[in-house]
């Protein structure tokens, strides 16, 4: 489908679900854009957040450049109850694409699921550079949407990984995680913890993705010595990241901005010792030790939905028919 000028194909959430975008693939596009970060036609600019006083909602909006793909996108981010206090969530957000070597709109998209893709396929690069040689244990605390896909997403990543846990609350969102890592990796299964602590303790990657209704934070004590902890929602506390031997981030300003709730009693965060960049770049390694403790802040970066966002629109044009609108 050739796209002109005035024409806007839409992915609405409905048609994102229902592709089948290799997850290997997800991995490839993030890597390449956090590698192209550099570049001086990428662009990635804080976020720009608003919030009223009384903290019923939250609105964001980014924009960024991907050099990898020669593309420009807007996104918007708007929750209404963010704290999950009035019972009334509500949660809407879309990007905005345009091709810049042609000019064109590539598309108008959902982030539903490209959101969780690009940060769990994050995860799953930090993981893989951190970890040390002889990891083969895995858990994921949370079993939300973020929860269901790290798990296939880290196998795609590492599968020489043979030991996979997720605990969690809700026996629907560990069902959802169980069968999410059988549709894409057959041969792999999950064990479901019921003890946070104890799993905890024999786990070499540590993924928290819980919400803000998260029960139980992981604490410093219960770490291995060579442990990697990688923060994502809730779920793990503060003392994690100021003991950890080790600092990584996607963004070292970006984690000033969103990473409030980990400031120690001085107002502080440790000096970041790498970015995701800076290693995937082969400038900074992420582990100097065997035995070091090593916390991850993944935040998202607004260029990795700007290049997945591309991957995926395309990929959508060629295997399915997609709507378009002119606007202009």
């Amino acid at each position: 489908m050739t796209t002109t000028q005035n024409n806007l194909p839409i992915l609405n959430a409905a048609l994102l679900e229902s592709l089948a975008f290799p997850y290997q693939q997800v991995i490839d596009v993030v890597e390449h854009a956090f590698k192209a970060i550099d570049h001086p036609d990428s662009a990635n600019p804080l976020k720009v957040i608003m919030a009223p006083e009384d903290g019923r909602s939250i609105a964001y909006s980014m924009a960024g450049r991907d050099a990898s793909s020669n593309t420009v996108g807007f996104k918007v981010v708007y929750e209404f109850d963010p704290d999950r206090s009035r019972g009334n969530y509500q949660f809407y957000s879309f990007i905005f694409l345009c091709d810049d070597s042609t000019g064109t709109p590539v598309a108008l998209m959902d982030v539903k699921e490209l959101g969780p893709m690009r940060t769990s396929a994050t995860s799953a690069l930090f993981a893989k550079a951190a970890a040390t040689s002889d990891a083969r244990s895995a858990l994921v605390v949370g079993t939300g949407v973020q929860g269901q896909i790290a798990l296939p997403m880290l196998v795609s990543a590492m599968p020489q990984l043979n030991k996979l846990a997720v605990h969690g609350s809700y026996e629907a969102g560990i069902t959802n995680v169980q069968n999410k890592l059988k549709h894409h990796h057959p041969d792999y299964d999950v064990q479901v913890s019921s003890d946070l602590e104890a799993s905890v303790r024999q786990a070499d990657i540590i993924l928290a993705v819980t919400g803000l209704s998260a029960k139980e934070n992981i604490k410093y004590e219960w770490l291995k010595p060579g442990a990697v902890v990688i923060l994502v929602g809730y779920g793990i506390d503060k003392d994690v990241l100021h003991k950890a031997d080790r600092l990584l981030t996607t963004d070292a300003e970006q984690m000033k901005v969103t990473g409030d709730d980990l400031l120690n009693e001085q107002g502080e965060l440790p000096e970041v010792d790498a970015t995701l960049t800076d290693i995937l770049n082969g400038e900074k390694p992420a582990r100097t030790h065997p035995d070091d403790i090593i916390f991850v802040y993944n935040s998202g970066m607004i260029i990795t939905d700007v290049a997945l966002g591309r991957a995926v629109a395309e990929f959508a044009k060629t295997s399915t028919q997609v709507e378009e609108v002119s606007l202009w």
